[in-house]
């Protein structure tokens, strides 16, 4: 008995999806890696308008042709790539230019829902991190695309790709790295922490926070926080766990004991809370910096931390600020130091920074070199969402490295040991103010 030509066009349908999807030019009917736009990419020529464009549901208002907007991935063996994007146009027709490696294609979006387009094969050469561009041609619309996602598939996907898959904020914020300094096994008793910060150039870049002298209540470094501002930044956490200062009952709160000239000072939150205090100070790259911290038991179980920043252009100690913590009665421990970019729309910039010459005193007057430190880093890293990250020792240093995609990166874990200098800073913390 022969089919029904019912049952014949619903056989038709059911095994020939893939042909109607092929049949409507550059629509892709394959599944692949979908690498999410919203943590993935960046306008690399005007990172002061990315953030209106790049937003957590993906790439929208679009409208300068000049725009790159340059998306990234790494791959684990390299091959060729078949690539899609899924994407609509707002209104009327668009012309866009998607290029890989030097690889160029021209893509017209039309239609105002979401569809997922074919933009062309690519060769990828070498594994490692690798970038998708994408500009503006021609539009008939307001904008000339809204897009979601870039579609991978084909060989280089059959091995691992990584990509921010989730937690797009800090995704593109980048990888935080840290020193974790190892501390004299006598070392009970320490008062006071010195360290020396060089910020080679070029990598100063908006959004960095160098931080010098981290320690199990606090931190204290300088930031980029625009192209006219840089600070000095020195803040304790209180001991009660919020990231909201205006819970923080009374008797928990830092109490600011004294600040220098230029310092101001209040409470921050969102990231715990406590006290801050920060100095406008326009610090240069190339030139090396001083940075002393002191932390003591204080009255009524409490904990005072005291600040102190020397810049050579001043030549002098100056007092950045002193807390007091209460509930806390401790000397200085868990010392450290980290790079952070704190600026999304930066992520995608590699900065540096150079820590040398650390020194920690006890409550005796005595100073010990600190020679050796372990390598970390944040969730971000740890989850390989991003691995441009790296930390080790140059030139007697070490240093920290974080964004910009690079290929080079560190174990985590990592233990370094840098040359001892056997000079310590001539300090006497009774002529301080």
């Amino acid at each position: 008995m022969k089919p029904s030509k019912i049952l014949l066009t619903i056989l038709f349908l059911s095994y020939s999806t893939d042909y109607f999807a092929y049949s409507q030019p550059a629509i892709a009917s394959v599944q692949g890696i979908s690498i999410p736009a919203a943590g993935n990419s960046w306008i690399v020529n005007d990172q002061e308008g990315s953030e209106k464009i790049i937003t957590s549901k993906g790439i929208s208002n679009w409208s300068k042709k000049n725009d790159i907007i340059r998306t990234y991935f790494l791959i684990s063996k390299a091959g060729k790539l078949e690539l899609a994007i899924r994407a609509k146009a707002v209104s009327g027709k668009s012309v866009v230019s998607i290029s890989v490696d030097g690889e160029s294609r021209e893509l017209n979006i039309e239609g105002n829902s979401f569809q997922n387009l074919e933009a062309g094969s690519f060769t990828l050469n070498a594994p490692g991190y690798h970038s998708i561009d994408i500009r503006g041609i021609s539009r008939e619309g307001a904008s000339f695309a809204e897009i979601t996602d870039f579609i991978l598939h084909g060989p280089v996907t059959e091995d691992k790709v990584y990509f921010v898959k989730d937690d797009f904020y800090f995704g593109r914020r980048g990888p935080s790295v840290h020193l974790n300094y190892e501390l004299p096994p006598e070392a009970s008793d320490i008062v006071g922490f010195y360290n020396e910060l060089t910020i080679p150039e070029g990598n100063d870049v908006q959004g960095s926070y160098f931080m010098a002298n981290g320690f199990g209540e606090g931190y204290f470094g300088i930031q980029v926080n625009s192209a006219t501002e840089r600070r000095i930044l020195f803040s304790v956490w209180s001991p009660w766990k919020t990231d909201n200062p205006g819970e923080i009952p009374e008797d928990y709160k830092i109490k600011l004991l004294k600040k220098g000239p230029d310092v101001t000072a209040g409470e921050f939150g969102n990231e715990g809370s406590g006290g801050q205090s920060y100095r406008k100070y326009y610090w240069k790259a190339g030139t090396t910096y001083r940075f002393l911290l002191q932390g003591k038991p204080s009255e009524n179980g409490s904990t005072d931390y005291t600040a102190w920043f020397f810049a050579p252009e001043i030549n002098r100690w100056e007092l950045i600020a002193s807390f007091r913590r209460p509930k806390t009665s401790t000397y200085l421990k868990n010392l450290h130091s980290f790079l952070e970019n704190f600026i999304p729309e930066t992520g995608n910039i590699e900065r540096k920074g150079n820590w040398g010459n650390q020194w920690v005193c006890n409550s005796s007057g005595k100073w010990t070199e600190l020679t050796k430190a372990k390598f970390t880093a944040d969730a971000t890293a740890r989850k390989e969402a991003r691995l441009d990250y790296s930390g080790g020792i140059e030139n007697g240093r070490f240093y920290l490295r974080n964004c910009g995609f690079f290929n080079d990166n560190t174990v985590i874990n990592s233990t370094f040991s840098r040359p001892g200098t056997g000079t310590p800073p001539d300090i006497d913390f009774t002529l301080l103010k």
